[in-house]
């Protein structure tokens, strides 16, 4: 059984007290406009902003697959941008979900949200634009989020 809460709604309004980080996968090429962050991009300027000027500045910092970049949006809400696609087409190389780089920047989210006390609510990353199976990505929550007992809600989006 799952400690992961599935629940139908919408991500960037998660309804729980506390201090919350909402979860996306992006690409490693600077891309945004599909998907998941025109959500995000409808509530806040912040992330987009934020990503892409990490996309820009790139040769002196630590963008690149598996990286995680944390900007706050709200008093008690922050985003987590992180990098677990490469490209954003499927080529001869396969989908461009990379579970490896999801993976790792999920061990930072987890250690962020553990210094914030936050949950961390999301889509089903990596398993839309990217891809991904989400056979392949749950686990990887639960490994490195649940067993270190920090509440995750999964949003499904729809009727």
């Amino acid at each position: 059984m799952s400690g992961i809460t599935y629940v139908r709604g919408d991500a960037t309004v998660p309804s729980v007290k506390g201090v919350k980080v909402i979860a996306r996968v992006c690409n490693d090429i600077g891309g945004w406009g599909k998907g998941f962050v025109l959500a995000l991009s409808r509530r806040w300027p912040e992330p987009e902003a934020a990503y892409r000027a990490w996309h820009r500045g790139r040769a002196g910092n630590d963008f690149g697959l598996g990286a995680v970049q944390f900007v706050q949006v709200e008093r008690h809400v922050w985003v987590a941008n992180m990098i677990g696609q490469r490209g954003t087409r499927t080529g001869s190389k396969g989908v461009p979900v990379r579970y490896e780089a999801i993976d790792t920047a999920l061990a930072a989210l987890a250690e962020r949200a553990g210094e914030l006390g936050a949950s961390v609510h999301m889509p089903r990353i990596g398993c839309g634009l990217a891809g991904g199976k989400w056979s392949r990505v749950e686990p990887l929550i639960e490994e490195r989020l649940i067993r270190r007992a920090i509440p995750v809600t999964v949003y499904d989006h729809g009727d």
